[in-house]
């Protein structure tokens, strides 16, 4: 990294967001309406982009050119790039677009690893039972939405292109080639106790919080298969599932190919901060791995352990 100038990493930072040339290519090209000639000469680096392109590339796809100048410095730069699910700026769309197509390049990808360390249901889960994601979106409204009429779970109605954008994430999301979820063993613990806390003040209903405990059964159903096959079931790609023995502080995840590399810590229930930087990711993947010490593997082996777990959280549920 040391023997790069800004430019490089600047050159390499739009292949994180594009992964593939011609996709690239194509977006720079309606972005500063260039000619396609014009723009390969630029990412041959036969020719520079301009200070004015650069500047206009970095505030369309969120890259922190503090960010590419403090590697040179040996400093790393995390971007938080919060989102109003229920009412979502035009930026906001775009951007949840662009993520969403990241991972949709990495379902192509033969090589491409997922890792989440979590103490709530991970997004890859969540988002295949839409209720589930909708309680989650609920959480979050009741804590950070300044709109009163929006903290009535009923009330919680993702916009048409937010729930599409969401349905292609969880879809591709299940092509990434290895998958590792680590779970707070408390994880349907706090779920439970925070909906029958929400029913207790009158903003979940009774029908609703039957709806969301039937979703809770079948999310248990689903997770029992794939920690009995070690893989999604609609994909057939390898998941290896853990439950940490040791409570989670803090949620994070990484996404790991040739192409592209980000880790993200989950802050604030619904935002992600996230770095590019690769030592840094390289030292979050690390890190995240060393927490299967504490933990159980329940995909594929310990079959004791996933029935007296999967057991343990039917008890749970039952409770609602």
């Amino acid at each position: 990294m040391e023997d790069y100038n800004w430019y490089e990493i600047f050159i390499d930072s739009l292949y994180e967001r594009f992964p593939k040339k011609s996709q690239l290519a194509q977006e720079i090209m309606n972005l500063l309406c260039l000619e396609r000639e014009a723009v390969y000469r630029r990412l041959r680096k036969d020719v520079m982009f301009t200070f004015q392109e650069i500047s206009k590339m970095a505030a369309a796809w969120n890259v922190s050119l503090d960010e590419i100048m403090g590697i040179n410095i040996g400093k790393v730069t995390f971007q938080m790039t919060p989102m109003n699910y229920l009412v979502p700026t035009k930026k906001e769309l775009i951007n949840l677009k662009r993520k969403v197509k990241l991972i949709e390049h990495l379902s192509d990808s033969f090589n491409s690893e997922f890792m989440e360390v979590s103490n709530r249901i991970p997004r890859p889960l969540s988002t295949s039972f839409m209720i589930l994601y909708r309680f989650e979106i609920f959480r979050w409204a009741y804590q950070y939405h300044n709109d009163e009429a929006l903290k009535q779970f009923d009330k919680i109605i993702l916009p048409t292109e937010v729930s599409f954008e969401i349905n292609r994430y969880n879809k591709y999301v299940k092509h990434v080639t290895e998958t590792h979820l680590l779970l707070d063993e408390m994880v349907f613990e706090y779920l439970v106790n925070n909906i029958l806390y929400f029913h207790s003040i009158l903003l979940i209903s009774d029908k609703d919080k039957e709806k969301i405990k039937e979703a809770l059964y079948s999310l248990l159903d689903y997770l029992m298969l794939i920690a009995s096959d070690g893989r999604y079931p609609e994909t057939q790609k390898k998941v290896n599932l853990y439950i940490s023995q040791i409570n989670i502080d803090t949620n994070y995840s990484y996404f790991y190919t040739e192409q592209f590399k980000a880790c993200r810590v989950h802050a604030f229930g619904k935002y992600d901060i996230s770095t590019y930087e690769l030592e840094m990711i390289s030292l979050f993947k690390n890190l995240m791995h060393l927490k299967k010490r504490a933990s159980i593997q329940i995909s594929e082996v310990n079959e004791k352990s996933r029935i007296e777990y999967f057991m343990k959280q039917r008890k749970l549920v039952d409770s609602l």
